[in-house]
C-alpha cells in the first residue's frame, strides 16, 4: 500500500450508495464511521430512485431515503481534485484486468473518497477491487 492508506482514519469515512440505500439496518448503522459523508454522485444516484420506482410505494419510500441522506450528510463535490483521482481509478481498475464502464458511478464515488483521504465503506467491496493501493475500502 501506498503513504495515502497512512492518513486514512476508521473515524471519516465516505458512504458509498450501497450504504445509503441500507441505512435502516442496524447491522449497516452500527458499522458507520463517526464522521460520514455522502459523494454528490450518491446524491444523485438516490436521486434517480424515485423516478424509476416500478409503483407509488417505493418511490415515496425512495424519496424519503434521498431527503434523509440529504438532511442528515454532508455532501462531498465532485471537484477538479476527484476529477484527478478518477484517472487513477481507472488505470488501476484496467491494471486489474476489469473494465471500468459498467460501474462509473461506483468509481466517481471512490475518486470522491480518494481525493478527501478518507475510507469508502460499502456493501459491495468487491465493486473496487484493484483500488487497494489507493484507498481503504472498508466492507459493512
Amino acid at each position: 500500500m501506498n503513504s495515502l492508506i497512512s492518513v486514512f482514519s476508521d473515524q471519516r469515512g465516505i458512504l458509498d450508495t450501497s450504504v445509503l440505500i441500507d441505512l435502516d439496518q442496524p447491522e449497516v448503522f452500527a458499522q458507520l464511521p463517526r464522521e460520514s459523508a455522502v459523494a454528490a454522485i450518491s446524491l444523485a444516484e438516490l436521486a434517480a430512485g424515485p423516478v424509476l420506482a416500478f409503483d407509488r410505494v417505493i418511490s415515496a419510500r425512495r424519496q424519503f431515503r434521498l431527503q434523509q441522506v440529504e438532511a442528515t450528510f454532508e455532501v462531498i463535490e465532485f471537484g477538479s481534485g476527484a476529477a484527478r483521482a478518477y484517472g487513477q481509478v481507472v488505470s488501476a481498475v484496467h491494471a486489474h484486468g476489469r473494465s471500468h464502464r459498467s460501474r462509473v458511478a461506483d468509481l466517481l464515488v471512490a475518486a470522491t473518497a480518494i481525493n478527501e483521504r478518507a475510507a469508502l465503506y460499502t456493501r459491495n467491496p468487491s465493486d473496487f477491487e484493484g483500488l487497494e493501493d489507493l484507498l481503504q475500502v472498508i466492507g459493512v
